[in-house]
């Protein structure tokens, strides 16, 4: 059985330029991510459990798990001294590290310490979402806004860690999609699946159907489409929602179907964040073979304004994803 950290240095030399950067770096967050579950399993035993009261940037209120996740996961970060700065969906702005060796890094880390925080409460499978880039300031300065604010086809590695019945660690390089399970006896990840390929069709859709008034006309037509009857097609398709992003497009990754967060009436321009959710998920699906658009235009391609900028978020099965983008173009203009 082959260990996260063994496969990490096997392929090494898919990124001569790194010279072992980054699979420290990987390290630091399969550590945080070790640090992060064994609290997650004590959900209900110690008072990790609820929320703080205190609002994020985005004017939710954040998760005690949340602030755990973020403060584990930005000191791994940093005590490796691979990363330059980070950026996180519980920071305001971006933060630098200005140590010697931070100033001297050649990467940054944008990141959803714990995504679907509010299931842990009941028992619901959450997860940890990471991003990876080179800076583009010069090393040796402190990090920039500029190092954050750049597209997803920038992107040199991505991942998630899902919290569930068995912990998972599935990463990307550019050279497809790899799972680990971690053994909870040991606290080691084994590779459990290697080339993780999401089905070209899918028979599940995923979307929050109670704000279906609020939907645009191309999502609501589509899944009209998905719930006809059409034995050539397999329809009607099955719909599946979680409610946790990571849990949702694990299943998906794995059996085929389609993630949808539109566009609302009451949230415009989406409720996903680009650099924190969509990007990483998008360079995921990408090299296991399937799509992400914002119902219009490639996720990867989309030129980032601000950190906390929201999109709407169409992911999954190459076709179901191609039909989406065609009842768009068709009923949304």
């Amino acid at each position: 059985m082959i260990t996260l950290g063994e496969y990490i240095i096997e392929k090494q030399h898919d990124f001569p330029e790194a010279t072992g950067e980054l699979t420290l770096l990987l390290g630091a967050i399969r550590l945080a991510a070790k640090v992060v579950n064994r609290e997650i399993n004590k959900a209900g035993l110690v008072d990790i459990i609820g929320a703080t009261g205190i609002e994020n940037v985005q004017g939710e209120v954040q998760q005690k798990m949340d602030l755990y996740a973020n403060d584990k996961f930005k000191a791994a970060l940093e005590a490796r001294g691979e990363v330059c700065g980070i950026a996180s969906e519980e920071e305001d702005e971006f933060v630098s590290f200005d140590s010697t060796r931070g100033v001297n890094s050649k990467y940054v880390v944008l990141m959803d310490p714990l995504d679907g925080s509010s299931n842990i409460d009941v028992n619901v499978s959450v997860g940890t979402i990471f991003s990876i880039f080179k800076r583009v300031s010069p090393i040796g300065q402190p990090a920039t806004l500029e190092d954050f604010l750049q597209p997803g086809i920038k992107q040199v590695a991505a991942g998630y860690v899902i919290y569930g019945s068995s912990t998972m660690l599935v990463y990307t390089t550019g050279n497809g999609v790899h799972g680990f399970t971690c053994d909870p006896s040991l606290g080691v990840f084994y590779l459990s699946h290697e080339n993780m390929r999401i089905p070209e069709d899918g028979r599940t859709y995923s979307i929050n159907e109670g704000n279906y008034l609020k939907f645009p006309n191309g999502v609501k037509k589509y899944l009209k489409f998905c719930q006809e009857i059409d034995t050539p097609s397999n329809r009607p398709y099955t719909s599946r929602y979680i409610g946790s992003l990571v849990s949702d497009f694990h299943r998906n990754l794995l059996t085929g179907g389609i993630y949808i967060y539109p566009s609302t009436a009451s949230a415009p321009k989406g409720k996903l964040r680009l650099l924190y959710e969509c990007n990483p998920m998008a360079f995921l699906i990408e090299q296991a073979g399937g799509r992400a658009t914002d119902g219009y235009n490639r996720i990867m391609e989309i030129e980032p304004t601000e950190l906390h900028q929201r999109i709407p978020f169409f992911c999954g099965s190459k076709n179901m994803v191609n039909d989406t983008d065609d009842f768009m173009a068709k009923y949304s203009g």
